[in-house]
Order: structure tokens, then C-alpha cells, then sequence
């Protein structure tokens, strides 16, 4: 998978959102969530927050978070790391690449 799977374009995913990209169409145990920050840059990671079931492709994203819409834990969006309770387990980034306005994830690799 050299060239990653192409999921999105850039347009689809607007600057301080993010949408879910469903697992069954990139193989991964989880959905990916593409969330765009409020400086344009695009950080994929997984949907499902690790202390409830919410998904953060409807959270909040900004300064290089992502927020949860249900208890507002937050994760750092370049590599997962939990950055404010209640969650206190890290989630999975994956690698993504634009390339003439298209999306490409690369699952379960480091970025």
C-alpha cells in the first residue's frame, strides 16, 4: 500500500471539522476520523474515543486538538496522545497525504 487509499478530498473536510472514514472500507478495527485544524493542516486518527463511545470526527478541532463531543476529553491530533481527561488512554494516528486536493490514508502507519 505504497500509495495509500484515497478517502476524501481536501474540500470534503472543512478547516476545524472532521468527517469518519468507515473501517470496512480501510481495513483498520476502527473507523478513521479526518479532522482538518484551524491552520489547514489534515491529521487522521482513530474515530472512537477511548473513553466512551463517541466519535471524534464530530468533536471539536483546534490548535492541534481534538476535542470529544461527549465528555470533551482531548487528543493531540499529531500523534494521539491524550491531552485532557476524562480519557486517559492515548488513540492510534495514522499517516495521510494530499495530493492535488486529494486525501490519501495510509492506515495504522506512524506519521
Amino acid at each position: 500500500m505504497t500509495d495509500g487509499i484515497r478517502v476524501a478530498a481536501l474540500d470534503d473536510v472543512p478547516e476545524g471539522e472532521g468527517i469518519a472514514i468507515d473501517k470496512a472500507i480501510i481495513g483498520t478495527e476502527d473507523n478513521v476520523a479526518l479532522l482538518r485544524d484551524t491552520d489547514g493542516g489534515l491529521w487522521a486518527l482513530n474515530d472512537t474515543c477511548t473513553h466512551e463511545d463517541a466519535s471524534l470526527a464530530d468533536g471539536w478541532v483546534e490548535d492541534g486538538y481534538v476535542e470529544c463531543p461527549l465528555h470533551s476529553s482531548k487528543f493531540c491530533l499529531k500523534n494521539g496522545e491524550v491531552q485532557g481527561l476524562p480519557a486517559t488512554r492515548d488513540t492510534c494516528p495514522h499517516r495521510v497525504e494530499v495530493r492535488d486536493g486529494e486525501v490519501y490514508l495510509f492506515p495504522n502507519q506512524t506519521p
